[in-house]
């Protein structure tokens, strides 16, 4: 494998010739010289198209259908920047979206464009995939060659949202280069061979399919397979018929697969790998013994400013260490000090977590090359470390702990730090022991105000298909059994719902978890004070609870808590 070539343009050129299968979709597939050739002539279109004197960015409002990738292939040979477009937001923020990341051409499907009915999209473009005017604009640049020697390693290529769960999304900026070394890298790693095939089923607006997908099989010549949409009960059946060898995922996706029913021959498959975050060990564990294939959790994001992986004695629940390169560290964020390393008892508890836990920083070069026209949230993972350490330090928003060994434990987002009895708790920490409740399929561990002081845990857990109804005496006695709970961790309020909340990734949507707290549709249990038994949470209870918050000063916290 050549790492040398700087630029995805030249990877997308490479493919010129190559009458190998390229990507499958639904069945059929293409070869990855018919894949190229569809980047050449979208291209040429595309620079007859975007006016100049303007930022030469397109957004792409598409399922992952095969002209998604061939758009971002044009996009690189054309020297432009793909805006992903996420098809669950609507009106005014799909709007925003649109017009934030500066598009002057919108590639859109029929299916979609519902979406933009009464949208003021001033200056844009509309291009509809599979129409008679889009094969007639195309007709004329068919014949394209493609040309990857324009193109610069320092090219937007992508501007990447973010998942939006937290407040507006950013667009985080993505070069050619950038994107180009990833790929090469993941390659590598994972010792991606031509004959490989890379399923992507996670939506293609993400980063993660680009970047940890399509990117590493552009590197080495592997083919690809594309899922329109994510489906659990599609995931073998396409993984078999497209020959797949690896694939991403992100948030629940891996629950969802694991929830649909077993069958005795799910072990044949041809899969070798998995990667992704937030499977968590217990399904993680759960999917290898099903299918034979080993999730390989990884932590990174679209901004690339600190990376860690996993490498050969990495102990159980932790992600790795440090990517090469990165000078990562576990830091408090009022002081900006190093935290402690964690200790932890027999059972695996941490036992110092409110010293341990704090957020990581790369106090190294990373490769974050800002967002688009955001000059506030770039300041915020931009900023001074300690002080009298010189230059300014990464900082993820996510939380860790780290053992004496240096290997890292993710515990969550910043804002899902939990204060309990003036106690630092983790919500990763906490579900991934709840996740080995049998009654549940899927769990969400996040803050609710406690009406004096800090926050109290509350879970929501959503059952399997066929359970039977919630039994507050099983989880109680679940959790006594569970050697790793910390006293303060066990769930003052349990929520029941139907399926977790989640966003467009399939990351839950905690923030919508959280501003329900526990006046929630749907039943909710609780442990009152002083008491180890759970019971329904009733109006009266409510009522009571909210004198108290009033009493204290602390009502407008169930407002907006979030």
């Amino acid at each position: 494998m050549d790492s040398s070539r700087p630029t995805v343009a030249e990877l997308v050129a490479e493919r010129w010739g190559d009458h190998r299968a390229g990507m499958w979709f639904e069945g059929r597939t293409v070869s990855q010289h018919r894949v190229a050739a569809g980047a050449a002539a979208r291209a040429a279109l595309l620079a007859d198209l975007l006016p100049q004197g303007a930022p030469p960015h397109l957004g792409v409002l598409l399922d992952n259908v095969p002209e998604y990738p061939m758009w971002l292939g044009a996009a690189a040979l054309a020297r432009a920047a793909v805006a992903g477009i996420n098809p669950t937001r609507r009106g005014p923020e799909l709007a925003r979206d649109i017009l934030h990341t500066e598009c002057r051409i919108l590639v859109t499907e029929p299916a979609h464009l519902p979406l933009l009915d009464g949208l003021d999209l001033p200056g844009v473009r509309l291009l509809v995939t599979g129409t008679d005017t889009y094969t007639e604009l195309l007709a004329p640049y068919t014949g394209a060659r493609p040309d990857g020697s324009r193109a610069a390693p320092s090219d937007r290529l992508l501007l990447c949202f973010t998942s939006g769960s937290t407040g507006a999304p950013k667009a985080t900026i993505v070069t050619q280069g950038r994107l180009a070394a990833a790929g090469h890298a993941l390659a590598e790693h994972f010792a991606v061979r031509r004959d490989d095939v890379h399923y992507i089923c996670m939506p293609m607006f993400h980063g993660n399919a680009v970047i940890a997908d399509w990117a590493p099989a552009l590197a080495a010549g592997a083919a690809t397979a594309l899922r329109r949409r994510f489906s659990a009960s599609g995931f073998l059946p396409d993984v078999r018929a497209s020959g797949a060898t690896y694939f991403t995922y992100v948030g629940r996706a891996v629950q969802y697969v694991l929830a649909t029913p077993a069958r005795p021959d799910d072990h044949d498959n041809p899969l070798r790998t998995g990667f992704g975050t937030e499977a968590g060990p217990v399904d993680a564990a759960a999917f290898e013994r099903r299918f034979g294939v080993r999730l390989v959790e990884g932590y990174g994001s679209s901004e690339g400013g600190a990376a860690v992986r996993r490498t050969p004695g990495t102990p159980p629940g932790a992600v790795g260490r440090a990517a090469p390169g990165d000078d990562l560290a576990v830091v408090d964020p009022a002081t900006g000090e190093e935290c402690p390393a964690a200790v932890f008892d027999t059972d695996g508890r941490l036992l110092n977590g409110g010293d341990a836990i704090g957020e990581l920083v790369n106090r190294g070069t990373c490769a974050f090359e800002g967002y688009w026209r955001n000059p506030e949230a770039e300041a915020a993972r931009r900023r001074p470390g300690r002080a009298g350490t010189g230059g300014d330090w990464y900082w993820t928003g996510d939380l860790f702990y780290r053992d004496a060994d240096g290997f890292l434990f993710f515990a969550g987002r910043t804002e899902d730090r939990l204060r309990v009895d003036s106690e630092n708790l983790a919500a990763a920490a906490i579900e991934h022991i709840l996740a080995r409740y049998r009654g549940a399929a899927a769990v969400a561990v996040y803050a609710v105000p406690d009406p004096v002081a800090g926050d109290q845990v509350m879970a929501a857990l959503a059952p399997p298909d066929g359970a039977a109804p919630f039994d507050p005496l099983a989880f109680a006695e679940f959790l006594l059994a569970q050697p790793d709970l910390g006293t303060k961790m066990a769930p003052r309020f349990v929520r029941i719902v139907d399926r977790m909340p989640v966003t467009a990734t399939n990351k839950i949507h905690r923030v919508e978890l959280r501003r329900a707290g526990f006046r929630c549709p749907g039943p909710v249990w609780w442990r009152p004070p002083g008491e180890s038994a759970y019971r329904p949470l009733r109006e009266q209870d409510t009522r009571a609870l909210l004198a108290q918050y009033r009493a204290h000063g602390r009502a407008e916290l169930l407002d907006g808590y979030g």
